[in-house]
C-alpha cells in the first residue's frame, strides 16, 4: 500500500512552469477552485491498466517521456496530463494533488510515476534550464491499494485536514461515484483526463457547492 508520501502539509513549492503552460481555463478565470484535486490512475491519467498491461522491469526512454516494459511496450500519460498537473501547481494558492487508485500493482504504478517526467512548458523550452519534474513528486498525497475508494479518501482527508466538500475527483469508473456520499464531487472521464474534462469537472464542483462567483 502506498500512503501519504510526504508530511501532512501539502507542498506549496512554486511551479516550475510559467504563464506559458497550456492550462485548463478554470485555473485562470479568478473563480474558486477545489483545494484538492484527486485523480485515479488507470484509464484516467494513463490509457492502460498497470496490473494487466505492464510487465516489469521498466526502463525510462526518450528523456523520461515514456517507460518501456520487458516486452518493449511503451507506456505514458494521456497527452494533456503533464500540463494539467503542472498548471495545478501554478495557481495561487497551488492546488493540492492526490491519487486514489485501487490497483494491486502498487510497485509498478509507483515506478511509472517516478520514471515519467513532466517537461517544463516554456515558449522556448530548449533554451530554458528549468529542470523536469518527476510525476511522482508533484502529488502531495498518494493512496494506491485495492478497495473501496471511500477508504482512499478517508486517508487523504485525515492526512490533509481538508474537508471533503473541497475535493474534486476524476475517475473513469462509475462505481467510484460512491465517494460522493462523503461530500466529494466526482467527475467521470470515460476517455481519460483532458483540459476540457478538468474544466467541466471544476465547473460542476462550483455549481454543486454554490461557488460560481468570485470570492474575496
Amino acid at each position: 500500500m502506498v500512503g501519504s508520501k510526504k508530511s501532512n502539509t501539502p507542498s506549496t513549492t512554486p511551479a516550475i512552469v510559467s504563464e506559458h503552460i497550456p492550462s485548463p481555463e478554470t485555473f485562470n478565470d479568478g473563480l474558486p477552485l477545489p483545494k484538492i484535486i484527486v485523480f485515479d490512475l488507470d484509464y484516467t491519467l494513463w490509457p492502460f491498466w498497470v496490473d494487466t498491461h505492464v510487465t516489469p522491469p521498466l526502463k525510462a526512454k526518450d528523456n523520461n517521456t515514456k517507460s518501456v516494459d520487458r516486452w518493449g511496450e511503451s507506456f505514458t500519460f494521456y497527452p494533456d496530463v503533464p500540463s494539467i498537473l503542472l498548471s495545478a501547481k501554478s495557481t495561487s494558492p497551488p492546488i493540492t494533488l492526490a491519487t486514489a487508485s485501487r490497483t494491486s500493482a502498487t510497485d509498478i504504478a509507483t515506478t511509472l510515476l517516478k520514471q515519467l517526467h513532466l517537461p517544463p512548458f516554456f515558449e522556448n523550452a530548449s533554451s530554458s534550464k528549468a529542470a523536469e519534474k518527476r510525476a511522482y513528486d508533484i502529488f502531495d498525497y498518494m493512496q494506491v491499494f485495492p478497495g473501496d475508494k471511500k477508504t482512499h479518501f478517508g486517508k487523504i482527508q485525515k492526512a490533509s485536514g481538508v474537508g471533503y466538500d473541497e475535493m474534486l475527483f476524476f475517475d473513469d469508473e462509475r462505481r467510484n461515484k460512491n465517494v460522493e456520499t462523503l461530500g466529494v464531487v466526482y467527475w467521470e472521464v470515460p476517455s481519460g483526463v483532458t483540459r476540457a474534462e478538468v474544466d467541466r469537472g471544476v465547473r460542476e464542483w462550483r455549481r454543486r457547492k454554490g461557488r460560481e462567483q468570485k470570492e474575496n
